[in-house]
């Protein structure tokens, strides 16, 4: 069900097995599709409005998060399933095969995709994939994990994203995690961060690229890594991921998230990287 809430955006929603997908639309053209996880479309609205200006622009909440509400919020999104997702709003909306730009989770989602359903797509950039499972220290970081998820279960929020900060190579101060963080805080917002750490976290960070199938689906996979990143986990887990590929990473403006802390430059050269310029 789509709904044109202004000339810019259009909004819908999609019912899948066990959720109800929200999802917004912009311009006209070729189809891309930018996806977080467990960021949700918000933060992706600026680069999603420039690029509107030439292509039909996909962004969506994945489910459990922000306005994709699902059945049973007691259990956990595998990753496949997110991936199932992704390819369910694209038949749905005729918007393949498409670009998909994945950041952090949503390029975990965007791999899996390749792997299951190549045929909606033909290019993914999958900016700053945290593979933690590609890397030679991945039992120490898994551990680091189950501590996030347990220090967060316990109510020690500040605590758990003060180590998760710093295990990503953050640099985030005190009083920073602290204005974020903690006192009052929005309760859509606490609820998303529940669900992540208590759910989506494990998954993405476990999850496991299949090499071969990446390797032998007729799509173009390139690795995104942010040029402020170097020597963070994400610089160190999406170089593995190239070097698994057989490719060499492409590097885009920013950080981590400089799809929405620099859209102008980043759009620039996501319109490089997909060849339209």
């Amino acid at each position: 069900m789509e709904h044109p809430t202004s000339d810019a955006v259009r909004t819908g929603t999609l019912a899948v097995p066990g959720a109800t997908l929200y999802y917004e639309v912009r311009g006209e053209g070729p189809p891309v599709a930018l996806v977080g996880s467990p960021m949700a479309a918000g933060p992706f609205a600026p680069l999603a409005d420039l690029l509107a200006a030439d292509h039909t622009v996909l962004t969506t909440d994945p489910r459990g998060i922000g306005r994709s509400p699902v059945d049973d919020p007691v259990r956990g999104v595998p990753v496949a399933v997110r991936a199932d997702d992704l390819a369910r709003l694209l038949a749905h909306l005729d918007a393949g095969p498409a670009a998909v730009l994945g950041s952090s989770g949503g390029a975990v989602t965007a791999l899996a995709l390749v792997q299951d359903r190549p045929e909606l797509v033909h290019t993914v950039v999958a900016h700053e994939a945290p593979l933690d499972d590609l890397l030679e220290d991945r039992d120490k970081l898994h551990a680091a994990t189950e501590e996030m998820v347990a220090l967060h279960g316990t109510g020690d929020v500040v605590g758990a994203w003060r180590l998760f900060m710093s295990v990503a190579g953050l640099d985030v101060p005190e009083e920073a995690l602290e204005q974020m963080f903690g006192g009052e805080r929005d309760p859509g917002e606490v609820a998303d961060e529940r669900r992540f750490f208590a759910f989506d976290l494990r998954s993405t960070t476990r999850w496991r690229p299949d090499f071969e199938a990446l390797r032998s689906a007729p799509v173009r996979v390139v690795p995104g890594i942010g040029e402020e990143s170097a020597g963070q986990l994400c610089d160190r887990t999406s170089m593995a991921l190239a070097a698994g590929l057989g490719v060499r990473p492409a590097m885009f403006p920013g950080g981590h998230s400089g799809f929405s802390d620099t859209p102008e430059p980043f759009a620039a050269r996501l319109r490089e990287v997909l060849g339209e310029r």
